[in-house]
């Protein structure tokens, strides 16, 4: 993995025509291009990059909690609060009590309810005919029970730029930090949901939302299909009487530091893109879940005995793809957008590589990018 981390570092020279290495002079200020022959000098440039790399490694680092600057009095902020000072471990006591004995039980309770309520009210709205009040019925439960499960949370959320609102027969796409993103937006606005069918709990919540509401859910078999998805996908849009889609591209949870690679299945159905960027203030509590260290029931537990979920979110203008614009390029448009508004850095990194290693592909560039230099090198001296 940390043999391609200098890609980015690499590519941002070349196209700036900037050398890629810099050459060991021997106190004679030779450049390459006049040299003789090849010096295993030459390579210096790429080892620094990546000792560099690994030292200030800008793709794993993202999938971990953010650092605070300074404590918010949460042992999982910090496992050495015990010895910092006799009066912080009165204040952290203090807290404990509160969080765990006042605040947790309240924020469980109302979660359920929401939950519970959504169920239920979702289910009965189902055996309506469909129309008019069928869908502003299901729009009002909808937003009644998210809301319920954002107080669950103390979530305090400040939007920003509602006229952007997305739209019927659109697709809004956002960063993703966290399985709470979903009821952040949707206690805003209601969306139709694409995912991936489940059993349990969620499975019975799924199969009551998608009575009500034309929520978009896949088998298992079905989610590797790319065309199946598109298709769905683009039926939906063309409805424009059905709910805007919410899609997270970057299809893993992020730190909310960054933005990585979008997938540009979304951005290849041709809709309005409403493009919207979350910010959360980790000072009062992490919404950041780290699925590999992590279970849900566990994560939401943290969540819940945070001191408060605080964030912000910003609807940005419409967008749609260009002319002589492939998918790629739109989402990585869209993308710089989200990061751009959100703080974010916008990175270029699949969020796979949270999971997965680092694709031959991206070695063999590397291998190509460093013997294209050498031949080039060769090439012009031999000219001279």
């Amino acid at each position: 993995r940390y043999g391609c981390l200098g890609r980015l570092e690499c590519s941002g020279a070349k196209d700036n025509n900037h050398l890629l290495y810099k050459p060991y002079s021997n106190g004679d200020n030779r450049d390459l291009d006049h040299a003789s022959e090849f010096e295993m000098s030459d390579i210096f440039y790429f080892c620094r990059q990546g000792v560099e790399s690994i030292m200030d490694d800008e793709v794993t680092k993202r999938f971990s909690a953010e650092e605070l600057e300074s404590w918010n009095l949460l042992t999982r902020s910090n496992y050495n609060f015990q010895h910092i000072s006799l009066r912080l471990t009165v204040l952290w006591g203090l807290g404990v009590v509160i969080r765990y004995g006042f605040l947790l039980p309240l924020r469980v309770t109302l979660a359920f309810t929401g939950v519970g309520l959504l169920v239920v009210l979702t289910s009965i709205i189902g055996f309506l005919p469909n129309g008019r009040m069928k869908n502003f019925l299901s729009e009002q439960v909808h937003l009644m029970c998210y809301r319920i499960c954002v107080r669950a949370l103390t979530a305090i959320i400040t939007y920003h730029d509602s006229e952007n609102k997305p739209k019927n027969g659109g697709i809004c796409v956002a960063n993703h930090t966290s399985p709470i993103d979903v009821i952040i937006l949707a206690s805003d606005g209601c969306y139709a949901m694409v995912g991936q069918i489940h059993g349990g709990l969620m499975g019975v919540i799924q199969k009551s939302m998608v009575k009500a509401c034309p929520h978009i859910w896949f088998e298992r078999s079905e989610v590797k299909d790319r065309h199946l998805v598109a298709k769905r996908l683009s039926d939906h849009v063309e409805d424009k009487t059905k709910l805007p889609i919410l899609i997270f591209p970057e299809g893993t949870c992020i730190n909310n530091t960054s933005v990585m690679m979008f997938k540009k299945g979304s951005f290849e159905i041709g809709s309005t893109v409403y493009p919207v960027a979350i910010k959360y203030d980790p000072r009062f509590g992490d919404a950041f879940w780290n699925s590999s260290q992590f279970g849900m029931v566990n994560y939401l537990l943290r969540m819940m005995s945070s001191w408060a979920i605080v964030c912000s979110v910003w609807y940005l203008p419409p967008m749609t793809r260009e002319e002589g614009e492939d998918a790629v390029q739109f989402a990585n448009r869209v993308k710089a957008a989200i990061a751009r508004q959100g703080g974010l850095v916008d990175l270029l990194w699949d969020g796979g590589l949270k999971r997965g290693k680092v694709k031959d592909t991206f070695k063999e560039e590397q291998q190509k990018l460093y013997s294209k230099m050498l031949v080039g090198t060769q090439e012009d001296r031999s000219r001279s």
